[in-house]
């Protein structure tokens, strides 16, 4: 796999993301926009989003808090995160133009299909992912895997273009139950096309093999392997236009 790291203008920051494709398949690709959580671009993400791109998509790993810096642990997660979390605004240029990024290196490197295009998001990406989708930017799917849920500009009618998949722990205690209830209430009430699947007993993190935060974020292989099968049928499904 190809990792090629992109500068780019993101809101009020310069982010540094990673496009990656498998350089060995021709023809052009989907594009997969893969949100990290409050990490940041870690090894880790841009290793998740190659096997995630494998011979399907041309994926690009976004940059939230410039320069593609990356946390030491939750303290600085934390503070970052929220910074992030508190100005929507900034957040959502953030988040689009990294959609953008992908698309124009995808083009010009002739390897991705434009007309085609997902987003993913994991923990803190699934909200930005989420945020993405509320500003109406043009996708066919966006789907947050154990996200933040909650929003302080949710979508009105009209405003969500892409179908929405969201996959959670219903023992995550970072979105809880009332946030997953607010938000199916917000996109009825935008006319979104949304799902929205309960893992049973999952905590948060649920598909992320490095998380051990006891009682807050645990990795579980069977729930892990459903999920990343289900979204990329979900995902392929919303391209072909059968959702």
């Amino acid at each position: 796999m190809t990792v090629e790291r992109i500068q780019y203008q993101a809101g009020g920051v310069t982010g540094n993301g990673a496009l990656v494709w498998n350089e060995k398949v021709s023809g052009k690709r989907p594009l997969l926009l893969v949100m990290p959580n409050w990490l940041g671009v870690t090894e880790t993400i841009i290793d998740r989003a190659a096997k995630m791109a494998g011979d399907k998509y041309i994926a690009f790993v976004a940059c939230m808090y410039g320069e593609g810096k990356t946390c030491e642990g939750p303290a600085e997660a934390t503070e970052w995160m929220t910074k992030v979390r508190q100005d929507r605004v900034e957040g959502r240029a953030r988040v689009n133009a990294a959609l953008q990024t992908l698309i124009a290196e995808a083009e010009k490197r002739g390897i991705g299909d434009s007309s085609k295009k997902a987003a993913v998001g994991f923990c803190f990406g699934g909200g930005n992912v989420l945020e993405l989708a509320r500003s109406g930017a043009e996708l066919d799917a966006a789907v947050s895997l154990h996200g933040d849920l909650a929003t302080t500009m949710p979508a009105k009618k009209g405003d969500i273009k892409a179908a929405i998949f969201v996959l959670h722990g219903t023992k995550d205690p970072v979105s809880g139950k009332a946030d997953r209830d607010a938000l199916e209430t917000e996109l009825d009430g935008a006319g979104a096309n949304w799902q929205i699947l309960d893992f049973g007993g999952r905590l948060h993190s649920f598909t992320e093999e490095e998380a051990d935060m006891p009682g807050v974020a645990e990795y579980n292989a069977g729930a892990a392997h459903q999920a990343y099968r289900m979204l990329d049928d979900f995902i392929q499904d919303a391209f072909a236009k059968k959702l």
